[in-house]
């Protein structure tokens, strides 16, 4: 069983590179990876993507959320897999079609022994509920939309989805155990909920079957980043054990 801190995700929220790198500094080692989403990415660029990597971050996921046509999502993966991120996403909403050309692009576009980056989709933005996706005409309830979006993911390839964890249960029980989920909404005991509209703690996400929590202001708002780091890490491994979640 991987250890517990490996699972946490730290959301480099920032247009700044330098920001962006100092607390990649101060984080490395005691996290498992680090996103860098369109905030980031709009101002900095391919080279704030690099100057990230350089200051210890050796998995990026980037969060491009990309959605378009099939044709132009597949010339944008194969951009973003230039990069090497270790994953980044789609939007399910995007389409089938759209999803398995991201997962061709990302599949011919690493060189020669690179692996090529995790594509995963977005389901339904945490930020989200019953009442907005009603809103925007989408029928059924956000579970019943969460779970049809990652059925529909993986029919087409991808490797996981980004959903909130109050449907993870679902999507596990609907699409199996190898199936990646990635968990936006989470914010430890007593953190505030900001924009986020479907929260839990990274304890009962990681209890309720994802495998990476994506946690930001708790961490890097914090008067020690890697200090929070380290409590989150510990309020995950007092979920797990040698029959848990793996």
């Amino acid at each position: 069983m991987r250890p517990a801190s490996e699972r946490i995700i730290v959301a480099l929220d920032t247009p700044d590179a330098a920001q962006a790198v100092r607390w990649t500094e101060e984080l490395a080692g005691a996290v498992g990876a680090f996103k860098l989403g369109l905030e980031f990415l709009h101002s900095a660029g391919p080279e704030g993507v690099r100057a990230v990597r350089a200051a210890g971050a050796e998995r990026l996921f980037l969060d491009t959320k990309l959605s378009d046509i099939p044709n132009t999502v597949a010339g944008a993966a194969r951009s973003v897999a230039s990069l090497q991120p270790w994953m980044f996403n789609v939007h399910a909403m995007a389409g089938e079609q759209a999803m398995r050309a991201a997962h061709r692009a990302a599949t011919d576009s690493p060189g020669s022994g690179v692996p090529r980056p995790l594509v995963i989709a977005v389901t339904v933005l945490t930020s989200l509920d019953t009442a907005a996706l009603t809103a925007v005409g989408v029928p059924g309830g956000v579970e019943e939309t969460v779970v049809r979006l990652a059925l529909l993911a993986r029919d087409a390839g991808l490797d996981g989805v980004v959903a909130s964890p109050l449907e993870v249960r679902a999507i596990r029980r609907a699409c199996g155990p190898d199936f990646l989920i990635v968990t936006p909404g989470v914010r430890p005991a007593g953190g505030a909920v900001h924009d986020q509209a479907r929260v839990a703690t990274p304890g009962e996400a990681v209890r309720s079957g994802s495998d990476y929590v994506v946690i930001g202001r708790a961490i890097t708002g914090a008067g020690t980043p890697r200090s929070a780091a380290q409590a989150i890490a510990a309020d995950i491994e007092s979920v797990l054990s040698p029959v848990g979640v793996a």
